[in-house]
């Protein structure tokens, strides 16, 4: 795969592009700030695909996803006179909590507008941390603007989910806990899984695992109908999905298009992209509490519904799979599990 310097080009303006150094700079941050999650393996898991599967559970990380790293990283760099004014985001909901989460742990006030047909679950966790919540509409009103407004009109800081330097380098400390975890286990990685939605978590790790797990191919994962980033790696640039406006249970990937920063990272160093139906979701819920004991929300188990479903040839290979997320709906999770045939 091409590298890529961090110079501005015509696609992401001024900005800066992170690099491993952002990374490997946050990983330092977020030392005794986020938790070390573990790399689980299931024999039963291993039978069945014909691979060895390393599974990251970001669901164990503080509040429930790996959207505390990127955020932790973005609010602790806020100084001075800003931090009174705190910060204000716009999420449909685990980026919500991180902000929440780093912002309280921090001592800044949190805004954070979120749809108002966004999980009870990722609601309650947010406003748990102390956060002020702004519902919208997300069928008629713009959360970008709204945010915008709220920022203005407060004079606070911006922290995006996914289009920021310090988010996406916080988001690749998942990144570099793989490579160290799999060499600890001996295991050589043939290739990694990762969910995308925006693109922040799947841009942070390409930047850790170019530097760690040297060429690696790195797979998106995303539902069948939002798959702005596959179309887009296909096309060589931004593009969006093939229907935005279908329904998915995969709430937190349900995006028009990938970032410019992340998908200006993401061109240069992901293999592909890969989708899953709601149906392979729902079984790799059910599958990771069979057989991981973990509980997964349907965005966070794409990755996994991927390499069950076989999306991709993964026999014989070793395999790590990022669970990214485990904030679900109690009612939706026992329909996903119980409606598995495999289930006893």
């Amino acid at each position: 795969m091409r590298s890529m310097t961090s110079s501005p080009n015509t696609e992401t303006g001024r900005a800066r592009l992170p690099d491993v150094r952002d990374v490997e700079g946050a990983a330092r941050r977020l030392r005794g700030k986020a938790r070390l999650t573990p790399l689980l393996e299931s024999a039963l898991l291993n039978a069945e695909t014909g691979a060895r599967l390393l599974i990251k559970a970001e669901p164990l990380q503080l509040t429930g996803s790996f959207k505390f790293r990127g955020a932790y990283n973005r609010i602790s760099r806020i100084r001075g006179a800003r931090r009174a004014a705190g910060v204000v985001a716009h999420s449909s909901g685990n980026h919500a909590q991180g902000v929440a989460a780093a912002a309280h742990i921090l001592g800044l006030p949190a805004v954070i507008v979120m749809p108002d047909d966004a999980p009870a679950a990722k609601i309650e966790g947010t406003r748990f941390w102390g956060a002020e919540i702004v519902l919208y509409d997300r069928r008629s009103e713009d959360r970008e603007a709204l945010a915008r407004r709220l920022t203005a009109e407060r004079r606070a800081t911006p922290v995006p989910p996914y289009d920021d330097r310090f988010v996406i380098a916080g988001q690749g400390t998942v990144g570099c806990e793989i490579a160290a975890q799999a060499r600890a286990l001996g295991a050589a990685l043939d290739l990694v899984l990762v969910p995308c939605g925006g693109g922040g978590l799947i841009a942070g790790c390409a930047l850790a695992l170019e530097h760690a797990s040297p060429g690696t191919p790195i797979y998106a994962v995303e539902p069948e109908a939002h798959d702005d980033t596959k179309r887009s790696l296909e096309a060589g640039r931004r593009t969006g999905a093939s229907s935005p406006e279908a329904q998915s249970i995969c709430d937190a990937l349900r995006l028009p298009m990938p970032g410019m920063l992340t998908f200006a990272i993401n061109r240069a160093r992901v293999a592909g992209g890969l989708v899953v139906t709601d149906g392979e979701v729902a079984r790799a819920m059910a599958a990771a509490f069979r057989h991981l004991k973990l509980v997964l929300e349907p965005s966070g188990a794409v990755a996994l519904a991927a390499a069950l479903s076989g999306r991709i040839e993964l026999r014989g290979k070793t395999v790590a799979i990022i669970a990214s997320g485990g904030n679900v709906d109690p009612r939706l999770f026992c329909d996903a599990i119980c409606q598995d045939s495999n289930m006893a």
